[in-house]
């Protein structure tokens, strides 16, 4: 392998790709120009490094140091993804990818020579801004995600996933589960920002200590999911219509949105309303659907399925008072995730006694996680925010994150 370009420059060279001069924020959506820009990026740097390069049959990008044909389940990965949700931050899941790179750099420039073949991934489509299912790319390799479920599932102008891959050169008709791939993986360890400030000694999560430490480890993923709401009551005149005579489904909507917040407050999980349709959406008229999307966490499945069950009550009954159906499904879940203790005590051994803490963030480590041993690392987020354009680190800890990295790998593929 030949030495590539450093972290920064490599920084510097993504940094420019799918941001918003109005708003300073991302929007690198699968399978569009920007995440196209993003995939050659991705190319180029393992053709810069000799490695050997490889799209999977569901859009995942994959960077070889070693023979891929030679794993036998002893394989050690790492990396993230590339794509954003609307208007993120340049930190979450570019990072992780950055710092793989950076890392086979830094095992280079030590000159250790792995006795494992080590890759680095760049998943499709984590973020699900496009198609509102998240880690398409990571559910579809471990079987999470149909390929028929997966070829329903339409973006907002409904283009539907087979046919935007289709566009992006990809042939979608071979999506679908890889175990055999899966089965050359021994460990996979997903390095991402933080999203929150337990590394910055201000987290949601009590108990953990962080000790100014710049890198943790990540312990456990919280359950999450994904509800639709539809909200149907009767278009009419803003105008018009008297106040007792309307069946307005963006009263019913909005009742609900609070009822959600506070059902997660005294549950000690979250629950937002972060996207909303509405039709006719019109500014002089009572709308006759609205359709809201839910996003609920929390510490264990029974809490989260109380909480989302309890968002599902205020909703019918406020519905009821304001002539208004409500009907609500299910698009996605994931149950909560314990990392694999013994690769998280080591990996934590191996930093030094990096500190090792929980996130409500759901992640593709997490979705692997099922079939193949994985770990996150953490870098320090100053402010905690994330996806949004404000989020940040600092280019010490990134460095940080890098050796840290690095110091994994030579330990999980130099035994």
């Amino acid at each position: 392998m030949r030495p590539g370009v450093p972290f920064h420059e490599m920084w510097r060279e993504l940094l420019p790709v799918g941001r918003s001069a109005a708003t300073g924020g991302y929007r690198r959506h699968a399978w569009t120009g920007a995440d196209a820009e993003c995939r050659a990026w991705f190319r180029e740097q393992a053709g810069a490094r000799g490695l050997a390069y490889e799209t999977d049959r569901n859009g995942n990008q994959w960077a070889w140091l070693g023979d891929p044909a030679g794993a036998a389940g002893d394989a050690v990965v790492t990396g993230s993804h590339l794509d954003s949700v609307p208007d993120g931050g340049a930190f979450d899941g570019p990072l992780g990818v950055v710092s793989a790179f950076a890392a086979l750099d830094e095992l280079h420039g030590r000159g250790v020579r792995p006795a494992r073949p080590l890759a680095v991934v760049n998943f499709a489509d984590e973020e699900g801004a496009r198609f509102g299912l998240s880690c398409v790319g990571s559910r579809l390799a471990a079987g999470q995600l149909t390929a028929d479920r997966a070829r329903e599932l339409r973006d907002d102008a409904g283009v539907s996933l087979p046919r935007a891959m289709e566009r992006a050169g990809h042939d979608p008709d071979a999506i679908g589960p890889d175990p055999e791939r899966l089965a050359r993986i021994g460990a996979f360890v997903e390095l991402h920002i933080e999203q929150g400030r337990n590394l910055a000694g201000d987290g949601a999560f009590a108990g953990t200590s962080a000790d100014g430490r710049a890198v943790g480890v990540a312990s456990a993923i919280w359950p999450h999911g994904r509800w639709r709401f539809d909200f149907r009551g009767e278009a009419n005149h803003a105008g018009t219509t008297r106040l007792e005579d309307r069946h307005d489904p963006m009263l019913t909507y909005a009742n609900t949105v609070l009822a959600a917040r506070k059902k997660a407050r005294l549950a000690g999980a979250l629950a937002t309303f972060g996207k909303v349709a509405v039709e006719p959406n019109g500014v002089n008229a009572i709308a006759s659907l609205v359709r809201g999307w839910l996003d609920s966490r929390a510490p264990d499945e029974e809490t989260l399925a109380a909480v989302v069950a309890g968002i599902e009550r205020s909703a019918a009954e406020r519905g009821a008072r304001d002539g208004v159906r409500v009907a609500v499904t299910r698009e996605s879940a994931t149950p909560v995730v314990e990392f694999a203790h013994g690769l998280r005590d080591r990996i934590a051994a191996r930093l030094g006694g990096a500190p090792v803490l929980p996130t409500g963030a759901g992640h593709d480590a997490g979705i692997l996680s099922a079939e193949i041993p994985t770990a996150m690392l953490f870098v320090r987020n100053p402010t905690g925010v994330s996806h949004s354009p404000a989020e940040s680190a600092d280019e010490d800890d990134c460095v940080a994150g890098v050796r840290a990295l690095a110091d994994v790998l030579e330990d999980l593929a130099c035994p």
